[in-house]
């Protein structure tokens, strides 16, 4: 809320005309506010607390600092004076802000709500600021202030916070650096926020997020020859099984395919992408097109390594489908683009099964939890009609949403 307006009336005195008396007594209501609980009860500290803040609303700025910072080591502070003074100007909540560890949530959460873009930021820099605090000031959607945040190690994230940061780091890409050195990132989110990503977060997550599914592989072999028994009629099982599988071509697309193999459609790929080709890829590839789609129109062209190295082609599928999707290879020297270039060394540093786990979650979240009641959402702009417990339908708002024109 930037229409900030600090509860004081204008001060009648300027700092140099306070009377002293004043000041000795705003001083000895804050010591009496301030004693320990042996020397005064809670109903005398509360009416002092009462009449500290009638004097304080009509008190100049430097006399209120004076008290804020008095009280801000005081264990249990009064509530009606510790929100007035953090809903004051900033030199004034500054000194609570900055020094009091004893602010509750409710304290800091009626602060941020009623207060400047300044303050906000001084709550997202204390220490051990909580998940319901963050989760307030992710919402209030202001980039300086999640910048803070996302500097500040003791921070703790909830999950839906942290996915909030991600779908707000599509339009200010300066938070993606700091996103990716948070130890509460999972690859959920990385591999979402891959595609808006520039070369070097990319790399980063390439190295970081690109797991193995080899302990998932191990733990459910015995349940594939179960569901192949069953005929694969359990949609829940094969849909999970299918992210877990070794295999990533599809064997049944080769009988309906016009190419004899997948080496055979990006050979074929290579004299210029067309529609009908990039869907055979796909459909070789165990992807839904909806996903090659996606692979093909990547401005940075890094998801074609991923899908190459994946699906087992060698280095020369890489270099036959940029070609075919008529991107340049070399530079006026001959060299290769750095672009190119780039490409293939992700080809080169990326793990099969790593990166079959980017392809398969890709797939996973981009079509296969696809519904039209969510297809419908996205066009829309509605995520409310998104499930909040289904990653992969997420996901897909997160990535798909810009290409439905949002």
């Amino acid at each position: 809320m930037n229409d900030f307006t600090a509860p004081f009336a204008s001060p009648q005195l300027e700092p140099a005309a306070i009377p002293r008396s004043r000041a000795a007594l705003l001083k000895r209501l804050a010591d009496v506010v301030c004693l320990p609980a042996s020397r005064i009860n809670a109903f005398e500290r509360a009416m002092t607390a009462d009449l500290l803040v009638e004097m304080l609303r009509d008190a100049v700025v430097g006399e209120r600092e004076k008290v804020a910072r008095r009280l801000a080591n005081l264990t249990e502070m009064p509530g009606v004076l510790v929100r007035l003074l953090l809903r004051d100007e900033l030199p004034v909540a500054r000194a609570l802000l900055e020094h009091s560890p004893n602010l509750s949530d409710a304290d800091l959460i009626s602060c941020l709500y009623n207060s400047t873009q300044d303050h906000r930021r001084l709550i997202a820099q204390r220490r051990g600021v909580s998940e319901v605090v963050a989760d307030a000031l992710v919402d209030m959607d202001e980039t300086p202030v999640i910048e803070a945040l996302l500097r500040n190690e003791l921070v703790r994230f909830s999950h839906q916070g942290l996915e909030n940061i991600v779908a707000s780091s599509r339009d200010n890409p300066q938070l993606i650096p700091l996103l990716l050195k948070r130890a509460e990132l999972r690859p959920s989110h990385a591999y979402v926020m891959f595609w808006w990503s520039d070369a070097e977060a990319r790399r980063t997550i390439l190295q970081r997020f690109a797991v193995s599914r080899e302990i998932l592989q191990d733990a459910v072999g015995d349940v594939f020859p179960l569901a192949s028994a069953e005929g694969w009629q359990d949609p829940l099982s094969r849909k999970a099984l299918q992210f877990i599988e070794r295999r990533q071509r599809n064997r049944a697309a080769i009988a309906k395919s016009p190419y004899d193999s997948l080496e055979d459609a990006i050979a074929a790929a290579q004299a210029g992408m067309t529609r009908e080709t990039a869907e055979e890829i796909s459909y070789l590839s165990g992807l839904k097109p909806m996903t090659g789609a996606k692979i093909f129109t990547d401005a940075g062209g890094e998801p074609l390594a991923i899908l190459c190295k994946a699906t087992g082609l060698p280095r020369g599928a890489v270099r036959a489908l940029w070609r075919g999707l008529r991107r340049p290879e070399t530079d006026a020297s001959g060299a290769p683009t750095p672009g190119l270039e780039r490409v293939l060394t992700a080809f080169d540093t990326i793990a099969v099964d790593r990166a079959q786990t980017m392809l398969r979650y890709w797939n996973w979240s981009l079509s296969s939890a696809m519904t039209p009641a969510l297809l419908k959402a996205i066009r829309e702009g509605d995520e409310a009609a998104v499930d909040e417990y289904s990653v992969p339908q997420r996901a897909a708002m997160l990535a798909l949403s810009r290409d439905f024109g949002r």
